[in-house]
Order: C-alpha cells, then structure tokens, then sequence
C-alpha cells in the first residue's frame, strides 16, 4: 500500500478539511504532516460545524486513526482548548482513542508568539501577515537545533530545558525589540496543557506510519495552507515556515517518496489569499467584494477576511506540477452561480513579455493576468446530487479546466457539507 496525499494548490483555504472528512471513512490513518495552528480546517455535518486547528480531520469516525505527525509544530494551548471544545460538542477522542501525536513533533511556547508579534510590528507595512501563533519562530528554532519536542515533556529535565529556552527567548526580546512581556499567565495555561497532552498517545510516528504502510492499511496524509505557501517554492517571503507540498509529506511523517500513491490536489473555483504578499488576479472592486460575501471568506481562525480574484492556471500548473498531482478537487463552485462571466488567468503579462508559468519574482515585479471570458451559470447548484444535474455552462469550466490543466477533476464541491460532494469521474 501506498500513501496518498491531500494538499491545496493555491494559497491555503481550499477546502482540505471538508474533503478529508469526506474520504476519511476509507482510511485506515489520517495524519497531518505539517504546519501549525494558523490551519483553520472548516467541517460541517448534520447541522454542526467544527474548526480544527491541529487535529487531522478524520477525527469524526471511529474506526479511522488520527496523527498529528512530526512535522507540525503545536501549540499545546490551542491543541487543549480544540480538544475541549469537541468534548464539549460529544467527540471525546480521550475516551475515543483515536488520536496519536508524533513525538518529534515541536512545541509552540509562549515566547514564540510574543517574538511572532515583536518582529511583525518591527516591519510595519513590509509585514509578512502572519497569524502571531508563534510558528515562524518555532519552525526557526527546530532549524537553529534549539527546539523543544512532545517527546521531550515526559523527561525528567523538561522545565529546565523549557526555561533554558525561554531565558534565550527573552533575551531576544529585549535586545532586538526593547520588549519585556509578562506571560506568567499563558505560562501557567502551556503547562497545564502538557499534563493533559500526556494523556494522549505519544508516538514514534515513523514506525507507526509505516508498519500502517506494511500491514496494506490505507494512509492520507493531510496537509496545510497551500503549495503557493510553502517555504521553497511559495511566493517568498510571502509564505509559511514549512513544506506544504508533497514533499513535506515525506519529511513531515518519515516515509519515503515511493511510497507516496495519489496526490488530492484541491483548488476554489477561484482564488483568495490571507495576509500580505502578491495575488496576481486579486479583484479590488465590487466583484471582488461579491465574491468574498457569497463564499463567507474569512479566516477560519483568524476571523481575517480573504482577500479574493479569478482563478490563476499559471500557479495551478505550477502547484501540479511541484505535487504530481494525479486527482484533484474543485471547491466553493456554488459561489460562482448567478455570475454572468466569470473570468480565468491563462497567462501572465511579465517584463514585457506573455508567459504561462510561475517566474522566480512576483513580489517586486507585477505579473499582470491575461484573462479568459468564460459564460457563468445562473443556477443555485448547492442541491445537487446527481452529475446530470450539473449545468452545462458548469460542465464547460470543468471542461475547460481538465483540458489545461491536464489533471482529472474527480470531486466537486457545491456547498459546506459533506454530503454537498459529487463524484465525477
């Protein structure tokens, strides 16, 4: 058996969660591979809705095992309040027993997101946008080797090591942003959380995942964000602090890359983005606003509204491509209904010339999009479910997609629910 693989292809906010909990039923393991807290996985089911944070979106059948893997970084806080909180709605995965945490994992602690908020408030308008949970700094002490781990909160040492830690954190604050913070009060919150983490199964996630692999049980790995985020191939320095692309899968769960099987690539019908940086086909008028009201584009997490545009090809191709993406997902196509024209991003204008890809810069150097008209449809979509249902001028965009895409579309998406899915292929 193979892992296949669930990620966006845009920048974050695609739907992932919805569409892991609706193939969740026909996995025997769904483990998050990376990212943090700022991950906002909206579900919707029977008249309930449920934000996850951390935990992988399976968490909502019994008989499918949950990882939160070794390449997400948690913040123990956050994790204990999500935990609470489903508790509190009848899903307690305590007595459930259907979620494991990796323990190369890394901890989020309090000073990373007081160091998160200092240096974003010392760029001013140059800003990156981050969501101030403390993973940009997390992710560079896990790089600087200076990192704490869930493995590391059931030694005998762990408030010395955290101390040491956040003697370093502190330090830094001071010296870099004048900032001296009192966070005795989230303190006390973070190691409260712990002991109630250590509850849980805390795991050797690379052995789990791929003993799953060797006994032929079926694994998807879920990612975070989008690929237009991640670290390398994102739109630097515009981006999030880990791999959200395929590759991360491997990094982020210790499997190797032959053992990757499909890649679920999942996109909107058109595209939004949250924080700073570039969004080559952004609408700044009243199309722009229709779209964010109809599709309910605010953070899942943070509450922030999306910024939103017509869908871009040139970074769907390139986010196929980095991914191999085999199938893939398309979302939130409800929200396109009632428009007359909707429009696509086939090429971009750049450095006087026409191009179809994903050049180097698209920060300093405007990508102006090349827009294709393409006929909308009229007709509320939200309750169909079978494919002769589908409207024709709905039927041509997928078409139109496929063909330059070159990648089936084999779920559509007409609404929140999970049961709002249609099969194409």
């Amino acid at each position: 058996m193979a892992v296949d693989v669930l990620l966006g292809l845009q920048w974050g906010d695609e739907g992932k969660g919805k569409i892991v909990d609706v193939l969740s039923a026909g996995y025997d393991l769904i483990a998050r591979f990376q990212g943090g807290p700022n991950a906002g996985h909206t579900l919707e089911f029977e008249g309930k809705k449920f934000v996850l944070n951390t935990i992988p979106s399976g968490i909502f059948f019994d008989n499918t095992m949950n990882l939160i893997g070794n390449g997400v970084v948690i913040d123990p806080i956050t994790l204990k309040k999500e935990l609470d909180k489903l508790k509190d709605a009848g899903h307690d995965l305590l007595a459930k027993k259907n979620l494991m945490i990796a323990k190369k994992a890394h901890l989020i602690l309090p000073t990373h997101q007081l160091l998160d908020a200092a240096s974003e408030k010392k760029m001013g308008d140059g800003k990156i946008g981050s969501t101030l949970k403390g993973i940009g700094p997390t992710y560079m002490d896990k790089t600087g080797r200076n990192g704490l781990r869930i493995g590391d909160i059931t030694l005998a040492d762990f408030k010395d090591k955290y101390q040491k830690l956040v003697d370093k954190h502190t330090s830094m604050l001071q010296a870099m942003y004048g900032e001296v913070a009192d966070f005795s009060e989230r303190e006390a919150a973070f190691f409260e959380a712990i002991e109630y983490i250590k509850q849980f199964p805390l795991v050797d996630s690379e052995h789990l995942v791929n003993n799953y692999i060797k006994e032929g049980k079926k694994v998807l790995a879920e990612g975070a964000q989008g690929a237009m985020l991640d670290i390398d191939f994102g739109s630097y320095p515009f981006v999030t602090s880990s791999n959200t692309t395929a590759a991360g899968a491997c990094t982020g769960l210790g499997i190797a890359p032959s053992k990757i099987g499909d890649v679920i690539g999942i996109f909107k019908a058109y595209c939004t983005r949250v924080g700073g940086g570039p969004f080559p086909t952004e609408l700044h008028d009243e199309t722009g606003e229709e779209l964010r009201r109809i599709g309910h584009e605010f953070g899942a997490t943070t509450g922030r509204p999306r910024r939103c545009g017509w869908i871009d090809l040139p970074a769907l191709k390139y986010a196929i491509m980095l991914n191999g993406v085999t199938q893939m997902v398309m979302t939130k196509a409800d929200v396109l209904s009632g428009f007359d024209k909707i429009y696509a991003c086939t090429h971009y204008n750049y450095l006087g010339e026409q191009i179809d890809y994903m050049p180097y810069d698209i920060c300093s150097v405007d990508a102006v999009p090349v827009l294709k008209e393409i006929n909308g449809w009229a007709e509320d979509i939200t309750g169909i479910d079978e494919l002769n249902e589908i409207p024709a001028k709905l039927q041509s965009y997928i078409e139109f997609l496929e063909a330059e895409l070159q990648v089936p579309i084999k779920w559509l998406s007409v609404g929140p629910d999970r049961k709002q899915t249609l099969v194409l292929h």
